[in-house]
């Protein structure tokens, strides 16, 4: 009380003590030189006296667990999943730099974190700072994803002693308990906040900092690496140090029981970036790999098709100009331009460029084939011309046995946690016996029943499906041609086939229906619906999804014919 001096950082006067009898700025907190000089001791013992101390942690408690807040929880979760893209391959500046200060920017403006507390509200001002230094030392900001004091020794995330007093009382007067200080009022106060923190926004951090960054990783490889378990998601909380207790709504808000949805993550990725008030991304060149005609190569890869198809696909990017930067940057906040999806779009212009070349109406692609088949056995001179119906029989083998691993593994997947949850240290010798018992019981029955243990998982890969020319069957069609449904105009390679279908006429609005265009399988040829069930199954989405973006790409490529109205909608010469 008799320090009546203005703060030198925010001129404010509002002092408190440290554990060192140095005075601080509740407001900002600085941490000054000036001690306080104690004359009477039995004034100092009797007199209450708040201080920014490692007491909050309580550390005392029976069950040998701390206080803890759920931004820390998400911070860890952040943190985790930061690691494990740097060890897939990620540049290091993603976490440290990015990440970091994606989180930063997003704590301050939920008003958790770097902000000054507003006055009369409790639960807004969880002010986060660096414990690593000495506490009679200036406090300072993390500089990584370093902030938590339970997973690590360097932070700790400090308040008020009376803010913390505050949250306990209105904690222990609910009938909910948590683990966490605040997972109850977390629920409660942000039930109808639409960018309140969840699991799948974690991902959505992720995904902006690695296009941000302008990774080669799209989100339907940032999803399937969470799917695999090569990116902590699903069970992450088993990676929370043993003093941060999890149980009661902390559960409902850490414990995922469903598999991540591209639609939710991109969505939230797109709010977020908004509501952070960021910056127009760094621009996406044709030197990019998310430019469309990088990802088309590699897509056309996976698909096994003809490698000449990328001429194609790049002359349908520079028609409808796709590939311009200022069509493929971010910049949030932006409602005039539509947002891109680069993977759907890339798959999006190969399903075009087919129908372009084989029509896809279940009858024309099949003629061309028989005509590549009299020819590959007449002539054997040169290389092989492409067959649709050899491709066709060779991908649906290998994509039925791929996608029936996949739902048996799905169907498979134990949701409870390896590690087992134990609430109190009493506990903990029993529920770890009884883990391993029945991890024992669990092995000796697969050893009668003669069943494979699991593998050790495999490397985490780009590509899903792998072809090589020097496979001896034929099943690599990366150097067939396409001459047999190809032929020269005016100095131009052209299609043989003068027709083209479109998928809708006219396109539905998004906002109102959700989808630009409505898609059931038996509206379509099979062809058309096996290209896109390809499609799906390569980047885990719905074909609904592609099926969209087809017809977004058809209405920009025969916009001027479409504006004529045309008689026939189901056939559009070109």
């Amino acid at each position: 009380r008799d320090f009546n001096e203005r703060c030198a950082q925010c001129s404010e006067v509002n002092w408190g003590l440290t554990d060192g009898g140095r005075f601080y700025c509740r407001s900002c907190h600085n941490v000054t030189e000036r001690t306080r000089e104690v004359v009477n001791t039995d004034f100092i013992s009797n007199t209450r006296i708040q201080t920014i101390s490692k007491g909050l942690r309580k550390q005392e408690k029976t069950d040998g667990g701390c206080e803890w807040y759920v931004c820390e929880g998400f911070q860890l979760v952040l943190k985790k999943q930061a690691e494990a893209l740097e060890a897939l391959g990620v540049c290091p500046q993603m976490k440290d730099e990015i990440l970091c200060n994606f989180w930063r920017r997003y704590l301050q403006k939920t008003k958790q974190a770097y902000c000054n507390r507003p006055a009369g509200e409790t639960v807004k001002a969880l002010s986060v700072c660096d414990s690593s230094t000495d506490v009679d030392s200036e406090p300072e900001r993390p500089s990584l994803l370093h902030l938590l004091s339970l997973s690590e020794s360097e932070g700790d995330l400090q308040t008020d002693c009376s803010f913390a007093s505050s949250i306990s009382k209105v904690s222990e007067s609910t009938s909910v308990c948590s683990g966490s200080v605040d997972g109850s009022l977390y629920l409660m106060k942000n039930r109808k906040e639409k960018l309140r923190m969840t699991m799948p926004m974690t991902l959505s951090f992720c995904y902006m900092a690695l296009l941000w960054l302008r990774e080669p990783m799209t989100l339907s490889d940032l999803l399937r690496f969470v799917a695999e378990g090569h990116i902590p998601y699903l069970n992450v909380f088993q990676h929370f140090p043993e003093k941060m207790k999890l149980y009661g709504l902390d559960l409902k808000i850490f414990c995922v029981e469903s598999w991540p949805v591209y639609e939710e993550v991109y969505n939230k990725m797109l709010e977020l970036a908004a509501f952070l008030d960021l910056p127009r991304f760094p621009d996406i060149t044709d030197s990019c790999f998310l430019h469309p005609d990088m990802l088309c190569m590699k897509y056309l890869m996976e698909a096994n098709l003809p490698d000449e198809l990328h001429n194609w696909t790049c002359r349908v990017v520079k028609k409808i100009c796709i590939g311009e930067a200022d069509f493929l940057t971010l910049v949030p906040g932006n409602k005039s331009t539509r947002s891109v999806k680069y993977d759907v779009l890339a798959a999006a212009v190969i399903v075009v460029v087919l129908k372009l070349l084989f029509l896809l109406d279940d009858h024309y692609e099949w003629l061309l084939s028989d005509f590549a088949e009299e020819r590959n056995k007449n002539n054997k001179e040169g290389g092989p011309y492409f067959e649709f119906k050899k491709w066709y029989k060779v991908l649906k083998c290998s994509l039925d046995v791929k996608q029936q691993k996949l739902d048996e593994e799905r169907a498979k997947y134990l949701w409870r946690c390896e590690k087992p949850l134990f609430y109190s240290a009493k506990k903990k010798s029993k529920v770890l016996k009884r883990r391993q018992m029945v991890v024992n019981l669990q092995n000796q029955f697969g050893k009668l029943s003669g069943s494979v243990q699991p593998a050790e998982k495999p490397n985490p890969s780009s590509f899903q499906l792998s072809w090589s020319e020097e496979n001896t069957d034929g099943s690599c069609f990366h150097g067939h041609s396409l001459k047999g449904i190809l032929q020269e105009k005016c100095g131009l390679l052209t299609a043989m086939n003068p027709d083209y279908w479109l998928c809708t006429v006219k396109l539905c609005n998004e906002k109102l229906c959700g989808h630009l265009a409505h898609y059931r399988e038996v509206d379509f040829p099979q062809s058309y619906h096996f290209v896109l069930r390809l499609f799906s199954f390569l980047l885990r989405i719905q074909p609904s999804y592609i099926h969209d973006e087809v017809c977004v790409i058809e209405h920009k490529l025969f916009n001027k014919k479409l504006c004529k109205k045309p008689k026939y909608n189901t056939g559009l010469r070109k």
